[in-house]
């Protein structure tokens, strides 16, 4: 900053220099880069666009500033370890107060009634005298058997021969026969055995329809409920983002220098 203020420093003073003697020889004192500059800036010796018969004058103009607001970063993003506790909770629980077990019960016998028939007299056997069996039959008998025998003819003389004596036949007599009705056997007397039945009688009793005995009985196991507190989520820590914070800032800032700048003036012209 210190060197471009000798630089414009030597500048000026060269302008005015030329000014003040109105030479347009260039100051060879000055390095060759100021006197470029300075060479460029020759038409700053005079106001631009003047008019005949007005004055002008340098006026030096304060520098121009604005205002401008600017968010800034206060504070950096950063991170930073929280602890999560542990987190419980009340669970139920079945516990065993008293295990499983068997006994033994006895069973009483049941009864039941019953209808039994009872032998009174047992079977047996006996042998029976069948009769004879008659039946009535007719039947011929023989009164005179079959025979033959001369017997004299009788009506026909006038036939034979007159000569001839008695006629004499011989004349079949068949069998007599005279019918009698007797009482005959058909079917002679025998004997047979007979199966003589069994008695019984329907007697009603009392009989055991199940012995006594015992049984097994299960005893369940007995349980009881209770509450406990246990771990829900155990703890942990987590990284938390601290995200950056930013603050707005009010300021002035320079837009240009202050400088010279040609304005009119009243005035008379000087002649040297």
């Amino acid at each position: 900053m210190k060197i471009l203020s000798i630089r414009k420093l030597m500048i000026y003073v060269a302008a005015m220099a030329v000014a003040l003697t109105g030479c347009t020889q260039q100051v060879a004192s000055v390095e060759k880069k100021e006197v470029k500059a300075a060479t460029a800036k020759q038409g700053d010796l005079y106001p631009p666009n003047a008019l005949p018969g007005k004055c002008y004058a340098k006026v030096m103009t304060p520098p121009v500033f604005k205002t401008v607001t600017e968010k800034m970063i206060k504070t950096e993003a950063s991170e930073k370890l929280v602890i999560v506790p542990a987190k419980y909770a009340y669970k139920s629980e079945k516990i065993m107060v008293k295990p499983a077990s068997t006994r033994n019960v006895p069973v009483a016998a049941t009864y039941k009634t019953v209808k039994e028939q009872v032998l009174v007299k047992a079977g047996g056997t006996k042998i029976i005298e069948v009769p004879p069996v008659y039946k009535t039959v007719s039947e011929k008998v023989l009164v005179s058997a079959a025979s033959t025998a001369w017997k004299k003819g009788r009506g026909l003389k006038s036939k034979v021969d007159g000569k001839a004596g008695d006629i004499m036949c011989l004349v079949n007599t068949p069998a007599k026969y005279k019918t009698v009705t007797k009482r005959v056997v058909a079917k002679p007397a025998t004997t047979r055995t007979v199966n003589i039945p069994a008695k019984y009688k329907t007697v009603t009793k009392r009989v055991v329809a199940t012995p006594s005995s015992t049984r097994s009985i299960e005893i369940p196991a007995e349980y009881r409920t209770v509450k406990k507190r246990v771990v829900a989520s155990p703890a942990t820590t987590k990284r938390v983002l601290i995200p950056a914070t930013y603050q707005t800032v009010t300021k002035r800032v320079k837009v240009s220098d202050g400088r010279l700048v040609w304005q009119e003036v009243l005035c008379k012209s000087v002649d040297y």
